[in-house]
């Protein structure tokens, strides 16, 4: 009796063992795909050739064929905050430009093997703007939906119109960039057109 109870104890103490290193090894490579995953790649180091300050045009288009509402002396800081290339662009001290604050946020999700983005800005009634992309950038552009939003219009009633966006990012050369958005309303329409241009320049 004695040795059958010795044989039980040690087949439970060797199949602790081998539970308890599965355990270890599959928390280990969980970490280490973690590890794997946050380290910066290609396209961190991109957004972090990107930091500084930027001149900016911005031109706003508020229908199809209208005149577009220019602003110029406009200045847009960036900087990385992990693996989160942060902007916050400001009228530049001293312009005639009103004075607003507009912060975006651009991240590539490796794990999900896409960019993420969100725009927030004071300049109108509107809420947080989150968008995504589908894959990777495409020859060099990145280009992202954003969710439908409510948009107030710009006459003196609130129109109310749902709109579907997207916001194309490129760059021609390491000191200018571009971001580009196409909007369609909801009016039953189905036309799009351009309707925020931003023209980046280093400082």
């Amino acid at each position: 009796m004695r040795k059958v109870t010795l044989t039980l104890f040690s087949l439970t103490l060797a199949l602790s063992i081998i539970t308890a290193a599965g355990v270890h090894r599959s928390s280990a490579d969980d970490l280490t795909a973690a590890r794997r995953m946050s380290q910066a790649g290609p396209e961190e180091q991109m957004l972090a050739k990107q930091t500084g300050k930027w001149d900016v045009v911005a031109s706003i288009w508020p229908s199809p064929g209208a005149q577009p509402i220019v602003s110029r002396g406009l200045i847009a800081e960036r900087k990385m905050v992990g693996p989160i290339l942060q902007e916050t662009m400001q009228p530049e001290p001293g312009s005639r430009t009103a004075a607003f604050t507009r912060l975006d946020y651009l991240n590539f999700d490796r794990v999900e093997g896409r960019w993420k983005y969100v725009s927030m800005d004071t300049r109108f009634p509107v809420s947080i703007m989150p968008a995504r992309s589908f894959g990777p950038a495409v020859d060099g552009k990145i280009n992202v939906q954003f969710e439908p939003q409510g948009f107030v219009g710009f006459g003196s009633e609130v129109e109310g119109r749902f709109m579907v966006s997207d916001m194309a990012i490129s760059s021609s050369d390491a000191d200018h960039m571009l971001k580009e958005q196409h909007v369609m309303m909801a009016n039953g329409t189905g036309e799009s057109w351009l309707f925020v241009r931003y023209e980046y320049t280093r400082h």
